[in-house]
């Protein structure tokens, strides 16, 4: 069992029962005095693999598909991502990356070579998508770009000539090249990472062994000093610590050398077992539960990294970003098992609440979190099937938190937070974050955890209570191509009486409420 946090789990009162049986009552205070950090948008990034349909028929379909599209984007995920102000992409991979050979996927497509893409499915992967269509995807969307190089089968090199093949404007031979290919002006690369998850698919590397190397390759990775990205290297996973002291304490900036962000991947698997990790639907009480006890670990892990920086970066030049994140179950019946195809319900929308939430209280180092992934796999914001698309509650749940791109952090208390108890195990029953927007107003995000019984919150020195709620009778409500509009967020708004208003969370909810100018 993980330890608890003081703001959230020490004062909560214990539970008789797995649900409360009434309404509890509790006092949320948000300091609006003692601001924090800004919320870098981008810890609403997304993750787009080369991995079963999340690019090919989920986001690219060609020119010529009878789905429609812009030049061979399908217009209702586009239109879709757009609504959703993805602010930043990461892109080929994942595992995928340390076996992609950037030549692949640029020049005429029908003479790019095919390759089988082990990582995923053992399929034909035929390089219609590459750089020019990533960045022109991005640039659709108005969202920043990361992009993933090769160190596990790649060279220095190859890395070096795709660094300056999207980067630079000089009159190179390469330059020359993606000018002939059809982009005179260089690609704005925003971030670049060397490997990804090197403990494991990237080459089962060492932290003492990755760092030589990464102290190796990015030597040599140069771009033009308005268009330097910003360099993350791969750190490690779960409990794991030593990738990012041993990363921390080998790698000295200096003028060749730069290392602005370690990354690490964490996701929830209700029953902690990889063969059998447990089903996106139908799945019982205690998968609910131990889905979110087991999602809320990251705050550990982010914590104890986070003290491993502080402790040899004080003057937080480092950066920690959670690059992969996300719910993993099995693959829905009758999927491709290597596409990491499955469903996605309330209990993914308010898991990803309860992450946001923790991100938002480490903003000053957790600069940048990928959700894994964008469309059709893993924990998606959408899903399709030929032709047709439909929204996840995972993606109404980054909708509604919008205004917390950019916006200032803000502390809050919880007075006396009740416990949702299963078996010998609890977490709050209730959570919030909280944060001043671009706007003017104070946001204010709610989750209630538990399964039965709603829990009313009170607030003063508010203006108003205007805003959304997420929520379902059924656990595992989700969308379907058949019903795709079987949950969504729903208007909720509560009137204000002297400053002060009580809002009543439903069971198994996610808010976001817009509070006013406080």
């Amino acid at each position: 069992m993980f330890k608890l946090k003081p703001l959230l789990f020490c004062c909560f009162t214990m539970a008789a029962s797995s649900a409360l049986a009434k309404p509890e009552s509790v006092d949320i205070n948000i300091d609006v005095q003692q601001p924090g950090a800004v919320l870098n948008k981008n810890i609403y990034g997304q993750f787009m693999e080369h991995l079963g349909r999340g690019i090919y028929e989920g986001i690219w379909v060609g020119e010529d598909s009878d789905i429609p599209n812009q030049d061979g984007f399908r217009l209702d995920v586009l239109q879709a991502l757009r609504e959703l102000k993805v602010p930043l992409l990461r892109w080929p991979g994942g595992c995928f990356a340390d076996e992609y050979h950037w030549r692949d996927g640029i020049g005429p497509r029908d003479e790019r070579p095919r390759t089988v893409n082990s990582n995923w499915g053992g399929v034909i992967e035929d390089n219609a998508f590459g750089t020019h269509e990533f960045f022109a995807f991005a640039e659709l969307l108005g969202a920043e770009t990361y992009v993933n190089g090769n160190l596990g089968t790649g060279s220095p090199r190859e890395m070096v000539e795709w660094l300056h093949y999207m980067t630079s404007d000089a009159d190179t031979t390469i330059v020359r090249e993606r000018k002939k290919n059809g982009r005179d002006k260089p690609f704005k690369v925003d971030y670049f990472a060397v490997g990804n998850e090197s403990w494991g698919c990237g080459g089962n590397m060492t932290p003492d062994y990755y760092a030589d190397l990464y102290k190796q390759y990015s030597a040599f990775l140069k771009a033009p000093e308005d268009n330097l990205p910003k360099f993350i290297a791969s750190g490690g996973t779960d409990d794991q610590t030593e990738w990012t002291r041993t990363l921390a304490e080998k790698v000295k900036p200096s003028w060749s050398l730069r290392m602005d962000a370690i990354s690490h991947h964490y996701y929830t698997i209700p029953t902690s077992d990889w063969e059998k990790k447990g089903s996106a639907t139908g799945f019982p009480e205690e998968e609910w539960f131990s889905a979110l006890h087991r999602t809320l670990r990251i705050e550990d892990f982010i914590e104890e990294n986070i003290a491993i920086l502080d402790e040899l970066d004080p003057e937080k030049k480092i950066g920690f970003y959670v690059d992969e994140w996300g719910t993993w179950y099995d693959v829905d019946e009758g999927t491709n098992p290597g596409f990491l195809y499955q469903q996605n319900t309330l209990r993914d929308a308010v898991i990803a609440g309860l992450n946001i939430h923790v991100f938002n209280r480490y903003a000053e180092r957790v600069q940048m979190t990928n959700i894994a992934q964008m469309v059709n796999v893993l924990q998606a914001m959408i899903l399709t099937d030929k032709e047709k698309m439909v929204l996840t509650p995972t993606y109404y749940a980054f909708k509604m938190h919008i205004p917390f791109q950019d916006a200032t952090y803000l502390p809050v208390s919880i007075e006396d937070t009740p416990a949702y108890k299963h078996g010998d195990d609890s977490i709050p029953a209730i959570s919030a974050s909280a944060a001043k927007a671009k706007d003017g107003n104070v946001y204010l995000s709610l989750v209630n955890t538990q399964l039965e019984g709603a829990i009313d919150v009170t607030l003063d020195d508010v203006k108003q209570v205007q805003g959304q709620v997420l929520s379902s009778d059924k656990m595992d409500e989700h969308n379907t191509f058949e019903q795709p509009d079987n949950i969504a967020p729903k208007a909720y708004s509560v009137s204000v009486k002297n400053g002060k208003a009580v809002i009543t969370v439903p069971a198994k909810s996610l808010m976001v409420l817009n509070l006013g100018q406080l």
